[in-house]
């Protein structure tokens, strides 16, 4: 059972010899990367004194900052409440909905990240192996998720060194008018955050929502004050405008899924997403709106402007993509790689009716929208492979014709760019995942009242499972993705957003169970053993360019035994990979070169071949194994 997409050695030939993408295609290190996301207000507070205040999150979230709000100690137990919590408790947020449950207080939480914290880790990246970083939005913004954009154009006030100075730079600048535009220090601390990247062989990605704004946005408060007279009155979807005659205020207009804080931006044709997600065609009712997304777009991937783009990011990620039309897409490619031939598309394609049924981003493939999506199908399929799904019965020929379909209905260079993950900033930590077997992966995500997931520590098993996992994800077509501190083994359910674990913080001990159910007392610390695992298969897959570029053949597929194997392989190097799914010890044999001999590089240990080809191997239950030829 082999897949040897067509063309591969021709497309390995033509990057090489090529210094500039074909429009139609994927950049050649989207193949190669090792990505690590980094949702910055959770990841590290590398200056304390650009924290935020009450003033800088005011209009976000509920709609009010409660009397003695403060920002929240690192290290503190995540379900314990803080001071200020019991004067937000019963309050009614911006919804109409009353605050009674800390999975809405919560919300209001800030630990302080910043892009100083990113600088200060970028040597630990290095050393995990990360070779491109994936930022969850850094435009200003008064969540601590920024995807409620006061200004698409700067980086948050409280991410850089000089928040109050940002300000006064913003307040002076005409959002309409580039010529007026500035740099703030945020704005400059990411540039250099972007040069220690390049420095360092690291691409850098960037996410943004031009599905909608924050309420907070420049351009929605003009249109709120003058309504009809505001230039910018048709940027966004409004249903009914303010009758200025009458005390009433009738004005109303579109949120993202309802959501008041996030107008949604006008298209040509409105379509309801509510009851599903298919893609279609059209564009931004307002040129003027898309040619200032355009000029933001610009900004970040030639900063200085001088035609060359090695000073800005190598990519976007766009966020909700599918609900946005696909005539917009295709002149927003066009923008991109006008300035940087090299640039990543990566669009979030997700749901098409969920919670059962996952997007076929391939209408977003074709060479003229995006290179690649998050591959939210891969690991839904792997997890079923691993039993780690309420489909029991999920065998191991069904994973690999799943595969084989995902992966035959796509361009080849687009296959090769998907960005695998485990995790993400809209999910479970991957290990809570897997420690909760029976739970798809964005249903029933976290603690109810009624509910019994697990929200304490992992147990031996799911870890085990997630080795299984890992293995499969950093030997695989596609790239792979660690989702922040899911390599320190850290556990979160719905809150994946707690901010990341390290080793010179102490941590309070896990005690608290937010419904007041009995639950486990877990100490928090960096699980250093895990981490190391995904170094070593970071630095393989790194050390081994077949794994991003070469072929695939199934060698071994047995649903009665539990048993998968594969080989990548090209011209000139192979990988074996080989899985006992089951729960018993057994041997498998691989057919290989004659007396041969294979180096298994995580448990440090070699293997020969007889006379005939013959590599026999004794798994044991549940395990995987990795091998490379030695000598």
């Amino acid at each position: 059972m082999k897949i040897f997409l067509k063309g591969l050695l021709a497309v390995l030939i033509v990057d090489a010899a090529s210094a500039q993408t074909a429009f139609e295609d994927p950049p050649a290190w989207a193949k190669e990367v090792v990505w690590y996301q980094i949702f910055a207000e959770r990841f590290r507070n590398g200056d304390p004194t650009n924290d935020p205040t009450a003033e800088d999150i005011e209009v976000g979230y509920p709609g009010f900052v409660p009397e003695g709000w403060a920002v929240t100690p690192w290290g503190q137990e995540w379900y314990k409440p803080d001071s200020w919590f019991a004067n937000a408790k019963g309050r009614v947020d911006m919804a109409g909905d009353r605050m009674d449950y800390f999975g809405q207080i919560q919300r209001l939480r800030r630990y302080g990240g910043d892009l100083q914290g990113v600088l200060d880790k970028l040597d630990y990246l290095q050393d995990l192996g990360v070779t491109a970083i994936y930022f969850n939005p850094l435009n200003d913004a008064p969540s601590y998720h920024k995807y409620d954009a006061r200004y698409w154009r700067h980086i948050d006030r409280n991410f850089g060194p000089d928040p109050k100075g940002d300000v006064e730079i913003m307040n002076r600048e005409r959002g309409d008018d580039p010529d007026t535009w500035e740099f703030t220090s945020a704005d400059r601390m990411f540039l250099e955050v972007i040069r220690q990247c390049h420095e360092r062989g690291m691409k850098v990605v960037l996410d943004y929502s031009w599905n909608h704004t924050g309420n907070d946005f420049w351009a929605w408060n003009d249109l709120v004050e003058k309504q009809l007279d505001s230039e910018f009155a048709d940027w966004y979807w409004v249903k009914k405008w303010d009758d200025p005659k009458t005390p009433a205020n009738e004005f109303e207009y579109a949120g993202w899924f309802g959501v008041r804080d996030l107008p949604e931006v006008r298209e040509t044709e409105y379509v309801d997403h509510s009851h599903g997600f298919e893609f279609y065609e059209g564009d931004l009712y307002s040129p003027a709106v898309k040619e200032h997304i355009f000029e933001v777009t610009r900004r970040w991937l030639d900063p200085n402007g001088d035609g060359d783009p090695s000073d800005g990011v190598d990519g976007f990620r766009l966020d909700v993509c599918a609900e946005l039309p696909l005539g917009f897409w295709r002149e927003y490619r066009k923008v991109v790689r006008d300035v940087n031939a090299d640039a990543l598309l990566i669009g979030e394609t997700w749901w098409e009716l969920y919670p059962d049924t996952m997007m076929d981003p391939e209408p977003q493939l074709r060479g003229d929208v995006f290179d690649s999506v998050m591959n939210y199908r891969w690991y839904r399929s792997v997890r079923d492979l691993m039993k780690n799904h309420p489909d029991d019965n999920f065998t191991v020929s069904e994973f690999v014709a799943l595969q084989q379909g995902f992966i035959g209905n796509l361009r080849e260079g687009n296959a090769y760019a998907m960005m695998n993950l485990t995790a993400s900033h809209d999910t479970p930590r991957f290990m809570t995942s897997i420690f909760n077997k029976k739970n798809r992966n964005k249903v029933d995500v976290g603690p109810t009242e009624t509910n019994d997931y697990k929200i304490h520590a992992p147990d031996a098993e799911a870890f085990e499972t997630a080795k299984l996992l890992l293995m499969q994800q950093f030997t695989y077509i596609g790239a792979p993705h660690i989702y922040m501190g899911d390599e320190m083994g850290m556990w979160s359910a719905d809150y994946i957003r707690r901010p990341v674990v390290w080793e010179d913080i102490e941590y309070e001990t896990e005690r608290i169970h937010p419904f007041g159910r009995e639950r486990t007392v877990d100490p928090v610390a960096v699980n250093a053993e895990w981490r190391e695992l995904y170094r070593q298969l970071a630095q393989f897959r790194n050390e081994n360019s077949v794994l991003a570029t070469g072929g695939i053949e199934y060698v071994l597929v047995d649903d009665e035994r539990e048993l998968l194997a594969y080989k990548r392989f090209d011209e000139t190097d192979e990988i074996w990979v080989a899985f006992n799914l089951s729960e018993r010890s057994q041997e498998i044999v691989l057919s290989v070169k004659a007396d041969s001999m294979y180096f298994d590089p995580l448990n440090d240990r070699s293997y020969e071949s007889d006379s005939r080809g013959s590599l026999r191997l004794e798994l044991t239950p549940r395990t995987a194994i990795v091998l490379a030829p030695k000598g």
